[in-house]
């Protein structure tokens, strides 16, 4: 079992990044790197789809990795790199370019969204982004690839293109592509902004009350959550009284997750008290869970040298699976490769 999965370097992790994503990573380590792998990759290249500052884009690879670290990943049982030290990643883009059809590209939703009504002003890369994904995956020979609602149709499309490409291009019996199935984590809790409960916690927001960063302090998380919007009623007995009560049902939503309790354990301790009681007691689970998190990113933060080193170790043994992978494709294109 081979499992890959990314995440791009802008900006600060938070709450929902951890609860969503980063704590389902930290586990499948430890449940797979006995009998299997984990490669975690930052990725840089898909950053570069829109517009950044590369000065911002270094800084932020160096963040998440040390944030990333700070949440449980070790480099000595995962493999953690970022993608623009593995020039293989592009090559086998432009490989499966060839394979991968304008009408799947077409069907992506998420460009729809991200190039918004300015389509003839988006980059080449932001519409060709689901075609590097699917390289992400396909050139490790990934088993299984862990996806939230948003990302389904993306891992879709690399098995089609995989899909295609070896029954294009190779025998039955020595296929060069691994078809990559969906993991869909357990408990992944979808975490919504503190200032409305119908978007998503986003470091895009414009608020930073909107969302606990992991690097917040204690006093910081308290007073978020302090402020966060709620409304007047006390909390019910069970987790279906609270539908329509969108901001009420995601604070609960984020004790339950931090607590590893279902949201109906949770409103049986907390049945008929107002947000008066409840958002301390969340505010102090928060403290005490990110806490040792902060502490072990700023530690990792100071030293960028050990960080550069953490993310070459991780290229360089991304890079020697990457290898075979690659010189396959190559070949079965009738490529000549020196």
């Amino acid at each position: 079992m081979r499992v890959v999965s990314g995440i791009q370097p802008t900006g600060n992790l938070h709450l929902g990044n951890y609860l969503g994503a980063i704590r389902n990573w930290v586990r499948m380590q430890e449940e797979i790197s006995v009998d299997g792998e984990c490669l975690f990759f930052l990725a840089d290249l898909h950053a570069i789809s829109m517009p950044h500052v590369p000065a911002e884009l270094r800084s932020g690879t160096r963040d998440m990795a040390a944030a990333l670290v700070a949440c449980g990943i070790d480099p000595e049982r995962s493999v953690l790199f970022n993608q623009a030290q593995v020039p293989a990643h592009a090559e086998l883009q432009w490989l499966l370019n060839g394979t991968a059809r304008m009408g799947w590209l077409n069907r992506m939703t998420q460009f729809k969204d991200k190039s918004g009504k300015n389509r003839e002003g988006a980059s080449i890369a932001l519409y060709a982004y689901p075609v590097l994904q699917a390289a992400d995956v396909l050139l490790y020979q990934a088993t299984h690839v862990p996806v939230g609602d948003d990302q389904k149709q993306h891992l879709e499309l690399a098995r089609d293109i995989a899909q295609k490409f070896n029954n294009d291009f190779c025998n039955e019996e020595s296929p060069v592509f691994t078809l990559p199935d969906p993991i869909m984590p357990p408990q992944a809790a979808r975490i919504m902004s503190l200032r409305d409960g119908s978007a998503k916690m986003s470091k895009s927001d414009a608020s930073e009350m909107s969302r606990i960063n992991l690097t917040d302090n204690a006093d910081t998380i308290m007073k978020k959550v302090k402020k966060a919007k709620t409304d007047p009623e006390p909390l019910p007995e069970t987790a279906k009284e609270l539908e329509g009560r969108a901001e009420a049902s995601n604070l609960v939503t984020i004790y339950a997750a931090l607590a590893g309790k279902s949201a109906d354990d949770v409103l049986t301790d907390f049945a008929g008290e107002g947000f008066g009681k409840f958002k301390p007691a969340l505010g102090e689970l928060m403290v005490e869970t990110l806490s040792p998190i902060s502490a072990r990113y700023v530690d990792l933060r100071e030293d960028d040298e050990a960080l550069d080193a953490i993310l070459a170790k991780g290229a360089l043994k991304a890079r020697a699976l990457a290898a075979p992978t690659l010189a396959a494709t190559y070949n079965a294109l009738g490529l000549f490769r020196g």
